[in-house]
């Protein structure tokens, strides 16, 4: 019994130094510290960061203790197909950003981060959230914006709506629209919706301009990008493409029509054709022409190509000249007529190339023209008071002729340079310094027309007279830019002083020159305003021991005011008016006897 007790405390015994040994070798592991939302020291927990945060920036430190005291040290990894966004030193935890941050590519960022004493390791994983910065600009989708509107579209109408998407969340991913030009623009813009509009009492005109550019600009709602408030905005272009509608009547192209029928013209001949187009120019209809009166049945015209032919031998018309009226009518595409327009068509009966080229005035021919102008018109100006045609009735290269002026050169110019068959005779103001009424009253020159290409250069002349009519172009100009008088101080009120003299070359009442003077030295003078002669006033005194020289300007006018100036000076010659005087009439001196006294 005794032994057993004694084995029992010896088993307790030995249980207990093993269980002691146990313990004093035991090592626990080291753990972080809790961080709540917000705090950038312990685990990473609940831990966020702005996307724009600058790469090197100390944005965290990890944070732990070892239960046994022992040093502890600070780790990071990433998985292997994930970017390494952060560094950690080992001793303080404290973590480095080292590669940029993008929410919109990026928003969750996933480590692992572990804390070792050297002989334990622990590890968690942590997810930390990239908040958003304003560091996107909006971007248009669907471009491009092309649109294709009719013309007749009513003001407000909506055209297209054009969307922008910006990544940023919060205000710096609102989007909002803008027309870059409002004030020049025939459109609007909701600046919400991004719809596009016709502005209210705009209108659309394909004949004035078939596309519009509009450019909008999408802006976001601004937010914070590293420090700094932003606004990020982009463009685009919407193509607006006008559509044409019939709202225009049918133009007639290359008028006016004249035609020649000779006396060689075979009936059914073609004498000329006319061509009318559809004013609207996106979506013609069809032609068609039609003769309304003047032809008496001599003269048809194909109602498609609109070629008109003489239906008779030059001896059976019955007239020299024929006055048609032709009237082409658009037909839509339903087959009903539409709008019409109607032109007038001079065909004239000539023979062959037995005639020169004639001038033509008002009433028939002529070969004097006379015109009266005013000088120095304006450069480039048409003379309108001349009426001149010239005409050559023959057929084809024996109709085409020349014109040009003979006389003073350079002064006018006339056009056109080559006619064919007839024209109207333009002379146009070439040098506008060359038309003046003071150098030539009467302009004189020849009007020559010559044929080109014939044998016979048949030719003929006009005179063309222009009589110049004044106008007040010059102004009065002195003899001399100054004049210098000299006069005794002691000639009576009313003396002539100096006569000075302007010349106007204007005529008549322009060229009459009124005189004046005025400044500080006029005042004991006056001036006749007609002869320019220069007097003392009646009651001048003057005296050339107070002021010896006076000076003053002459003014000559004309009516309209056209003046110059000449400067006038008038020196007082000294006569021997006034007797020695004493400065005192005693005067007292103290002498020195050897010193001279001086007695003024």
């Amino acid at each position: 019994m005794r032994f057993l007790v004694v084995s029992r405390l010896l088993c307790i015994l030995l249980l207990c130094f093993c269980i002691f040994f146990v313990e004093a070798q035991a090592n626990f592991a080291p753990h972080f510290f809790d961080n709540g939302v917000g705090s950038t020291n312990g685990n990473m927990a609940l831990f966020s960061l702005p996307e724009d945060t600058p790469v090197g920036s100390h944005v965290y430190t990890l944070n732990g203790t070892d239960p046994e005291g022992d040093p502890v040290s600070y780790h990071i990894s990433f998985d292997p197909s994930a970017r390494s966004v952060f560094s950690v030193d080992p001793n303080f935890g404290n973590i480095t950003l080292v590669e940029e941050l993008d929410r919109e590519r990026e928003d969750e960022i996933e480590a692992i981060i572990s804390i070792s004493d050297g002989v334990n390791l622990v590890a968690e994983k942590v997810t930390i959230l990239v908040t958003d910065a304003n560091d996107e600009a909006p971007s248009f989708i669907q471009e491009p914006y092309v649109v294709q509107v009719p013309e007749d579209i009513p003001a407000g109408s909506s055209i297209i709506k054009v969307h922008a998407l910006d990544k940023d969340t919060g205000s710096g991913g609102a989007v909002t629209y803008f027309l870059q030009n409002v004030h020049t623009t025939k459109f609007a813009l909701d600046r919400h919706s991004g719809v596009l509009r016709l502005r209210a009492g705009a209108t659309l005109d394909y004949e004035k301009a078939r596309v519009h550019f509009v450019t909008v600009v999408a802006k976001d709602g601004g937010g914070k990008l590293r420090g700094a408030d932003v606004v990020f905005s982009t463009t685009t272009t919407v193509t607006v493409n006008v559509e044409d509608v019939q709202d225009m009547a049918p133009v007639f192209v290359g008028t006016p029509y004249y035609g020649y029928v000779y006396e060689d013209t075979l009936p059914g001949s073609d004498v000329l054709m006319v061509v009318a187009v559809d004013g609207d120019r996106g979506k013609p209809n069809q032609i068609l022409y039609s003769l309304l009166n003047g032809s008496n049945g001599d003269f048809e015209i194909n109602e498609t190509s609109g070629v008109i032919s003489v239906m008779q031998s030059p001896a059976q018309l019955r007239r020299e000249v024929y006055e048609l009226h032709v009237q082409v009518t658009e037909v839509s595409s339903a087959g009903i007529p539409a709008a019409q327009a109607m032109v007038p068509v001079t065909i004239r009966i000539v023979d062959l190339n037995n005639h020169p080229p004639t001038f033509y005035g008002e009433s028939g021919p002529q070969n004097r023209f006379e015109l009266s102008m005013y000088e120095h018109p304006p450069q480039g100006e048409i003379l309108r008071g001349l009426k001149i045609t010239v005409n050559d009735s023959d057929q084809g290269a024996n109709a085409k002729f020349n014109l040009r002026l003979v006389g003073p050169g350079g002064i006018f110019r006339v056009v056109p340079l080559t006619v064919m068959n007839e024209a109207q005779v333009t002379i146009i103001v070439e040098n506008s310094a060359a038309i003046d009424f003071e150098k030539f009253k009467v302009l004189t020159f020849k009007l020559l027309a010559i044929e080109v290409n014939t044998p016979e250069k048949f030719s003929s002349t006009a005179d063309v007279v222009i009589q110049l009519l004044d106008t007040n172009d010059n102004v009065p100009k002195f003899t001399s830019h100054y004049y210098i008088a000299r006069i005794p101080e002691n000639a009576p009120g009313g003396s002539n002083v100096v006569a000075v003299t302007a010349v106007d070359p204007d005529t008549g009442p322009w060229g009459e020159v009124k005189y004046s003077i005025y400044g500080s030295g006029a005042d004991p003078f006056l001036i006749h305003p007609s002869t320019g002669i220069i007097y003392t006033q009646p009651w001048a005194s003057l005296d050339a021991e107070a002021t010896a020289r006076y000076n003053f300007y002459v003014k000559a006018e004309d009516m309209e005011g056209k003046y110059s100036l000449a400067e006038v000076f008038v020196t007082l010659l000294d006569v021997n008016d006034h007797y020695p005087q004493f400065g005192k009439s005693i005067q007292e001196k103290t002498m020195v006897l050897g010193t001279p006294v001086k007695i003024e």
